[in-house]
């Protein structure tokens, strides 16, 4: 059965997945969704024997439809080959009651690295399905980890371009770091004078800038997105929660058919809404618990079904989560509306106009999937520290809230399935913070000395991801502010 992708903004669009990867974001400024979710096709126990690439192509094959087989696994090997650390790609850790889905063995040590690995060779594949001549111009905001991922995975690619966004004081250090070593002459790298919520927004309004648009495609250009907004971002995340499942399955820790929950930290809701996509599928899952930093603009909207970010923007150890627009959720708002484009619009109108939302009792009784938690900063800090105490098991900022909405959803609901905590960076990513949550950090000493102390402390060896940036040299220097966003693509371009 073809696959067809909608907007969610307005009732008119049908395209096949290879043009939604290419065009990234609806001309209406709606995001494109599948007109409806497949299931599985192989039983639990077939994936279960599989290795990652074979769990991802029995997964991607059943929504990107206009893939030939052989298009599809080409994809495939070349995005999950040697760049990622092991052969397993996403290994399952056991720590303190609950399996850590590491990742983070990609060639930027982040979660993005499963999407956006694939990413690259979906679009060229997809430009050729469609005979486009003209150059993509990948144009991406990021709170931290998306840019480097989508650095890595486009930088020298022929027929492409990409320009990265980033909050100047929004990232680590050595995000920071990784983005402006960032080698490749189709790249540029743009610190803006903002936060993330910020950098998206312009983002957005670059892509719906029509005339802008036309004046690109007459120069040869055209525009797409490695943000989570392009639906070829967000299916090869599905892949990694059915791997997951499998993955327990074959070692014998549940039964066939034993549902588990996820925990997943997150700010722009593609992730948790990727482990929602895999129920749909089938896949038998409990709740998928939503964690928030204190940025708990999520929690808030489970809690009262008022989405509302009219609220201080506050910067946290967890910057990947620093969001207050969540762009990924307006994916489920317009499913729970019974993909009513219109009604989904006027809410997504609402949220750009007033600043908030709310939806009906009907749509909030179709969230009973999710349930939302939040950790501070001191929870989070003292989640790290715990699990390193007891269990000698180092984990980044991120996953830490996640750990610690955990342990706040068992303590409240005394539900104790089998649970999978999406790990989405590597400790190494938030040195600083790591250390000092394990009470090893030292003010005066540089981010890479922390780095060597993190290896000696948890005696797993310095990924090449941050070897390789302790010397290289800062190739990308340029800032900005919001207003000078378009400016800057022109100059780029030389348009």
């Amino acid at each position: 059965m073809e696959m067809r992708y909608n907007s969610t903004r307005s009732k008119g669009v049908s395209i096949k997945a290879s043009q939604a990867i290419l065009q990234g974001l609806s001309a209406d400024g709606g995001l494109f969704v599948p007109d409806h979710i497949p299931a599985l096709d192989k039983s639990l126990r077939e994936l279960a024997q599989m290795d990652y690439r074979q769990v991802a192509y029995e997964v991607m094959k059943l929504f990107l439809t206009d893939f030939t087989e052989e298009e599809l696994k080409s994809c495939i090997e070349r995005a999950y080959d040697e760049k990622f650390d092991t052969e397993t790609i996403a290994p399952l850790k056991k720590a303190g009651g609950a399996y850590y889905l590491e990742l983070f063995h990609g060639p930027t040590i982040a979660f993005k690295d499963m999407a956006l690995s694939i990413l690259p060779h979906l679009m060229i594949t997809a430009a050729q399905k469609n005979h486009v001549e003209r150059e993509i111009v990948i144009l991406t905001a990021t709170s931290g980890d998306t840019g480097k991922a989508a650095l890595a995975g486009f930088a020298g690619v022929k027929g492409t371009r990409i320009v990265v966004f980033y909050p100047k004081d929004g990232v680590s250090a050595i995000q920071e770091r990784q983005m402006v070593t960032q080698r490749g002459e189709n790249t540029l790298v743009v610190g803006i004078h903002g936060n993330f919520d910020d950098a998206q927004s312009g983002v957005k309004q670059i892509f719906s800038h029509k005339e802008l648009t036309k004046e690109m495609e007459q120069k040869g250009f055209q525009f797409s997105s490695a943000n989570s907004i392009n639906i070829g971002r967000l299916i090869p995340q599905i892949c990694y929660y059915v791997y997951a499942y499998g993955t327990l399955l074959k070692e014998g820790q549940i039964a066939e058919g034993e549902a588990i929950n996820v925990v997943v930290p997150t700010g722009n809701f593609g992730n948790i809404l990727a482990a929602f996509y895999a129920k749909n599928m089938g896949l038998p899952m409990g709740k998928l618990i939503c964690a928030s930093n204190e940025n708990k603009v999520l929690y808030d909207f489970f809690h009262t079904g008022t989405y509302d970010r009219n609220r201080e923007f506050v910067l946290t150890t967890s910057p990947s989560m620093d969001i207050l627009i969540s762009s990924n959720l307006e994916r489920l708002i317009y499913r729970i509306a019974g993909n009513d484009g219109e009604q989904n619009r006027a809410l997504m109108e609402a949220l750009s106009g007033q600043g908030k939302y709310e939806i009906t009792q009907d749509m909030r009784d179709a969230l009973g999937d999710f349930y939302g938690g939040y950790a501070s900063e001191e929870e989070a800090a003292a989640e790290i520290r715990r699990l390193y105490q007891d269990y000698g098991y180092v984990i980044d900022t991120h996953t830490a809230v996640a750990s610690a909405v955990y342990q706040k959803y068992v303590e409240d609901t005394k539900d104790t399935r089998k649970t999978v905590i999406a790990s989405t960076a590597s400790p190494y990513k938030f040195t600083r913070s790591v250390m000092d949550a394990i009470g090893r950090g030292e003010e005066e000493k540089s981010d890479f000395a922390l780095v060597d102390g993190l290896s000696a402390l948890s005696g797993v060896k310095v990924p090449q991801a941050v070897e390789e940036i302790r010397t290289a040299p800062i190739l990308h220097k340029k800032q900005c502010d919001v207003a000078q966003m378009e400016a800057v693509v022109r100059e780029f371009l030389g348009i």
